[in-house]
């Protein structure tokens, strides 16, 4: 039989045909990938999976160095579990960033813009916001300062032991909620949509706390509404830890009255809470007084007004909307 040869695609007339003659590269699984890459509904299980592993993990280690000693935790232990809990979802959003290769600045956090105008304007308005709320409560006559419970050297210490707690708490928690979580389930089903399911989860953590109540729960996924809308409207999450930080620094140190169903050592003074829940919030604290959803649409108000819509959603904020590679 004669001899039969490939042929040649390097020959003249192969040329302009020679992708018709190379393999066809293998489909990717439809199930685990889109056009954009790996789905959104993975990398979350991916995420979670970290998180819970590695925060299990670190968790238990703490715990055998140090039991905990008391039913709710100090505050210089709050402070330690808060900065170990952001420090285990942003790690993780670092390990995710390198899988998904893209910048981690897009998870809502650019490290360019740390600590600059849009965290100071956030921390101004937490405080405004905390003000008129106890304010609207003590012209009711809900509210009395009472005596002072520190000493001037403890009003200091206590102080900023607070402020650095809530600031941490703001980084824990707004990451937690309106980060990784917000960015890659927006991916998957929309900004909106995703934000409302993660504000409903933010309201029913709290429900966990001791003396938290429904209302309350309720005023705090409106408030991770609000998170979500200041993160639409400036792009990152800056704004929201400052104004999340301050106001509860406000409620627990300043004011001295319960935080989401809390009430913590080191309070500024004696002060009570007296009148109907409607007005106090009760064992709730003022995030379950009518005049904190009042509040909280004037500060809707105000984020409008600070970011017109010209400077809406940038691309670290919108991942649905945009191209990802892979």
């Amino acid at each position: 039989m004669d001899n039969i040869t490939s042929p040649d695609p390097n020959a003249p007339e192969f040329a302009g045909q020679l992708p018709s003659v190379l393999s066809i590269p293998p489909r990717r699984n439809p199930v685990l990938f889109n056009e954009r890459g790996l789905r959104s509904g993975w990398r979350l299980l991916i995420y979670i999976l970290l998180v819970v592993a590695i925060g299990t993990a670190i968790s238990f280690a703490i715990r055998k160095i140090h039991p905990p000693t008391h039913e709710f935790p100090t505050p210089s232990a709050l402070l330690v579990q808060e900065m170990v809990g952001f420090f285990v979802v942003f790690g993780c959003a670092l390990i995710m960033s390198r899988i998904e290769r893209r910048s981690p600045d897009d998870y809502g956090l650019p490290i360019a813009q740390a600590f600059g105008t849009k965290f100071w304007l956030g921390m101004l308005f937490g405080l405004t916001e905390i003000c008129v709320l106890m304010g609207l409560i003590s012209v009711f006559g809900g509210y009395s300062f009472g005596s002072l419970a520190l000493s001037s050297s403890g009003i200091l210490h206590w102080g900023l032991l607070h402020l650095v707690l809530f600031t941490f708490v703001g980084f824990f928690e707004e990451f937690l909620f309106r980060g990784y979580l917000q960015f890659t389930l927006a991916d998957g089903i929309g900004f909106w949509p995703a934000a409302i399911l993660l504000s409903l989860g933010f309201g029913a953590v709290h429900l966990s706390n001791p003396g938290e109540g429904l209302v309350g729960a309720a005023s705090v996924a409106l408030v991770g509404i609000f998170f979500a809308f200041t993160l639409y409207r400036t792009g990152n999450l800056w704004y929201a830890v400052g104004l999340h930080a301050t106001f509860d620094w406000g409620e627990t140190f300043l004011f001295s009255v319960p935080n989401s169903g809390t009430f913590m050592e080191g309070h500024l003074s004696n002060s009570i809470l007296h009148g109907p829940k409607w007005l106090t919030g009760g064992t709730v604290g003022p995030e379950g007084s009518v005049f904190c959803f009042l509040t909280m649409g004037l500060q809707f108000l105000v984020v409008m007004w600070l970011f017109p819509k010209k400077n809406t959603i940038t691309e670290s904020a919108a991942p649905s909307a945009l191209p990802h590679t892979t």
